[in-house]
């Protein structure tokens, strides 16, 4: 029997599983690559020539060129990863705080409504709303002096 056969061919099933490893192999290597030349440019510590022969050793020999990348930078990647989603969910979560301060914080033209307000229900007596209201035109509104006053606690 001179006839040659080939074990994934005779079997539909291993066929499609060679296949899918293939693929699944094809869509790794680019992703390392595009995990490459990302970092490349994200390294803040490399130059403009280094990054540039960097890139072009990945471009001309993308194989060599993303293997000799990962054994000789491949250690700091992740560290530079991590250190760039930290500076950017810090900024978020400053961006986040500037907003919610900014809204929370009550003008003094706020302040003042709510004063006459109560004063118009007959709440406080216009003695003390004269004080309320002195308090809030010199800069310490109730609310911030409420809020010392628990705060002290």
């Amino acid at each position: 029997m001179s006839t040659q056969t080939y074990l994934a061919y005779d079997y539909p099933l291993l066929s499609v599983f060679w296949s899918m490893l293939l693929f699944f192999l094809w869509i790794m290597w680019f992703v390392l690559l595009f995990r490459v030349v990302v970092d490349i440019f994200r390294d803040d510590d490399m130059s403009g020539w280094a990054k540039a022969g960097w890139l072009a050793f990945t471009i001309l020999l993308p194989f060599l060129g993303v293997f000799v990348y990962v054994i000789a930078r491949g250690k700091n990647m992740g560290r530079r990863e991590i250190s760039q989603a930290r500076a950017q969910q810090e900024a978020f979560d400053a961006r986040i705080r500037e907003a919610a301060g900014t809204q929370t914080q009550p003008s003094s033209i706020d302040e003042l409504a709510k004063l006459s307000d109560i004063r118009a229900r007959g709440d406080i007596t216009d003695e003390e709303f004269r004080r309320a209201k002195e308090l809030v035109l010199a800069g310490h509104g109730p609310a911030e002096r409420a809020g010392s006053t628990t705060t002290g606690r």
